[in-house]
């Protein structure tokens, strides 16, 4: 599974936030719905699922690490100079990104809980490596940049609609909120080095 995909998918986990009846139980009610029950109000619409504060710090932490082991990797084996400034962007700003995380969690007394999604993006991390170890030269900076591509939108993606809805101690949510606008500028400068690489 490419990185692309794995992460994406991986970050979708936060958005499901493991519960996995949910679907099955949407299924189950429109099926049993009859002609009376349609007639009558639409019941609410179930509450969006919810992760905690330290499977959130997890999360965090693990989504900085991939990005830190991918950024090491394109400094090795990246061949264009913007592609290596980049990649030591990274490993800078997301080191200090889990550096804040690690301090705040110290502070507050909590222990980050592994979770379904923190756990997979490490793997997914892990095999993302190893097939970029695969490439070398100019097919190597196009396929690490469009892969932080689609990594930042799905880290943005997450924070938007499950991290910070979901963050219940202020100052977490307040981390997440500052650590967006620097998300949000990595994707706008992996997108415009992906365009003058030649990539999609």
């Amino acid at each position: 599974m490419n990185r692309i995909v794995a992460v994406a998918a991986a970050l979708a986990l936060a958005a499901a936030c493991g519960d996995s009846d949910a679907a099955d139980q949407a299924s189950a009610d429109a099926a049993a719905t009859d002609a009376a029950a349609a007639a009558a109000p639409a019941p609410a619409p179930a509450a969006a699922p919810t992760v905690t504060d330290p499977q959130i710090a997890a999360i965090v932490v693990a989504a900085n690490q991939v990005d830190i082991d991918a950024g090491k990797l394109a400094q090795e084996r990246g061949s264009d100079p913007r592609v290596k400034d980049f990649a030591q962007r990274m490993v800078t700003d997301h080191s200090g990104v889990n550096q804040a995380a690690s301090d705040l969690v110290g502070k507050l007394g909590v222990t980050p809980e592994p979770s379904a999604t923190s756990q997979k993006l490490t793997s997914d991390g892990e095999a993302s490596r190893a097939s970029l170890q695969g490439q070398s030269g100019a097919a190597f900076d196009r396929a690490y940049i469009a892969n932080e591509v689609a990594y930042h939108q799905a880290v943005l993606d997450a924070i938007d609609q499950t991290l910070i809805p979901s963050a219940q101690n202020a100052e977490l949510k307040a981390l997440l909120e500052q650590t967006r606008p620097a998300v949000a500028a990595h994707l706008d400068h992996a997108r415009q080095l992906q365009t003058s690489l030649g990539g999609a």
